[in-house]
């Protein structure tokens, strides 16, 4: 890292993925709360086309303070962009940002999520907050994960999975008799609770499966999984540590999209949730099991469901989750003694220390 008294952050938000305003309302609230004495952040915006955008120490927003009609805004700064005739990566605005330390990507969904960014990162040498590429990708991928966490003995959902050469392989008829009458179907490779849809009818399987196509050519396809939905805060390299538990009680069952990160009364959020000290052990036990078996690091959100007879069955993890002013990681961890203001420094400084120590490691035989 450069010998400077502040430590450069290049802020990376917005991308191309289906997440992008909750991209831009998660950057909003990590750049304040960036320790100004310690961090000089470099604003770098990614549009839905693919153009990135050089927004200096000033987020330019338009709509800032409406989840649904938020929108970055396209500076004549522009980075990079696509030649649309050599498919070339081109500098038009005349920018140079040099001399960066750390890379923060607040890219949710893919584009950002799932590897991508992490592979920049690694190609330029910089550090990177959150998961390095396998544990990003996997982290992403429902399917992987899925598989990953059956072999270690972590619960699940039983599922199915198509892809667009394989839509009609079931029959709602088939898997209603095998998982139960209702039904998930998702995006693979998707986060925010985009895509997704609760099937009940053999009128509303078909076009659930070619929703979630929509936005990815693999689609989960799972059994409902009855029972309190319980979230913990992972955060760490090789040791992690995890936050409390909160629990999510959807007003209708569903924590959809909207509900999510649009209306602030779309779920009551149980923090700490009313569990039993065994109940908390286990469940944040098993948070720091699936954070190890698909090599997580820096920081995931890792989701369950507490049955009746107190299974933990894993839905899903966030490897870069939302920072709105309802998100659930950050909350909880504000919840167990952690301000966000210590929890962005800390993930920027595992983010050093996880490079450092990759750089160690001998390159030549």
């Amino acid at each position: 890292m450069s010998m400077k008294s502040k430590i450069k952050v290049a802020v990376i938000f917005g991308g191309r993925s289906a997440e992008h305003k909750v991209s831009l309302r998660s950057a909003k609230n990590i750049i304040a709360a960036l320790k100004p004495d310690k961090y000089e952040p470099v604003l770098i915006g990614i549009d839905n086309d693919g153009q990135w955008h050089y927004h200096g120490q000033a987020m330019q927003l338009l709509h800032a303070d409406d989840p649904a009609k938020i929108e970055m805004n396209r500076t004549d700064k522009v980075l990079l962009s696509q030649n649309a005739d050599a498919h070339e990566i081109v500098n038009q605005g005349g920018e140079h940002v040099s001399g960066l330390d750390v890379i923060f990507p607040v890219l949710h969904g893919t584009y950002g999520e799932d590897g991508a960014i992490q592979g920049f990162a690694k190609l330029a040498n910089l550090p990177c907050v959150g998961p390095g590429i396998l544990g990003s990708a996997v982290g992403m991928d429902k399917d992987v994960m899925k598989r990953l966490l059956r072999d270690a003995g972590i619960g699940i959902a039983d599922f199915v999975t198509v892809k667009p050469t394989t839509k009609n392989k079931y029959t709602y008829a088939e898997l209603s008799a095998r998982f139960g009458h209702t039904l998930f179907v998702k995006p693979a490779n998707m986060g925010s609770s985009v895509g997704i849809s609760k099937v009940d009818t053999a009128e509303q399987f078909g076009p659930a499966i070619d929703l979630a196509l929509q936005f990815d050519t693999k689609v989960i396809i799972e059994e409902q999984i009855v029972g309190r939905e319980i979230e913990c805060s992972v955060l760490g390299n090789e040791n992690p540590r995890v936050s409390i538990p909160g629990e999510v009680i959807p007003v209708d069952g569903f924590y959809s999209y909207e509900r999510k990160y649009l209306d602030e009364q779309g779920a009551a959020l149980e923090i700490p949730a009313k569990l039993t000290d065994a109940q908390t052990a286990f469940i944040q036990q098993v948070a720091i099991d699936t954070y190890s078996c698909l090599e997580l690091e820096g920081l995931s959100r890792v989701d369950v469901f507490l049955r009746d007879d107190d299974s933990v069955i894993v839905n899903e993890v966030n490897t870069l989750p939302g920072f709105t002013e309802i998100s659930m990681y950050p909350t909880l961890w504000e919840h167990s003694g952690l301000a966000v203001e210590d929890l962005i420094d800390e993930l920027i400084q595992l983010a050093i220390d996880k490079h450092k120590q990759m750089n160690g490691l001998s390159v030549t035989y």
